[in-house]
């Protein structure tokens, strides 16, 4: 079991294990929503995913059509994203407390890095999504 918080404690939840490896994000609404580099996320079941803390308070902004990030309203934490309609949420492994033993996997959206980020930790990279072109920049 998977517990997280954001940075204030007002909101909290619990999910079950990651249904997918967790990569780190290079996208530009990644990079604007999480204010860095890039957002590090992994794939939950929204039928394993509870709010535990604050739910009834959690603010959500749909920042391309559909997909909706949801984030604490007081400090500005994201929690998870997610397209209301699918039965997977992509949660953002910066808000897990505790339950989590894995590391990143990849690197994706490359093709979208900013020009100072400097990512050298030897993953593999991809121009855009999982599974895409190996990124060559």
């Amino acid at each position: 079991m998977i517990e997280g918080s954001c940075l204030c404690g007002a909101v909290a939840y619990r999910c079950g294990d990651l249904l997918s490896p967790i990569v780190n994000c290079h996208c530009r609404t990644c990079r604007k929503a999480h204010s860095a580099a890039f957002n590090t996320a992994a794939k939950v079941a929204r039928a394993d995913f509870r709010w535990t803390k604050g739910g009834d308070v959690v603010a959500a902004y749909e920042s391309s059509p559909g997909k909706l990030r949801r984030f604490c309203p007081r400090c500005g934490s994201h929690i998870v994203a997610e397209y209301p309609d699918q039965d997977l949420m992509v949660l953002r492994i910066g808000s897990v407390d505790k339950g989590l033993e894995a590391s990143a996997a990849a690197h994706i959206w490359m093709s979208h890095a900013a020009h100072w980020d400097t990512t050298t930790d030897g993953l593999p990279k991809f121009s855009e999504g999982p599974g895409s072109a190996p990124f060559k920049g």
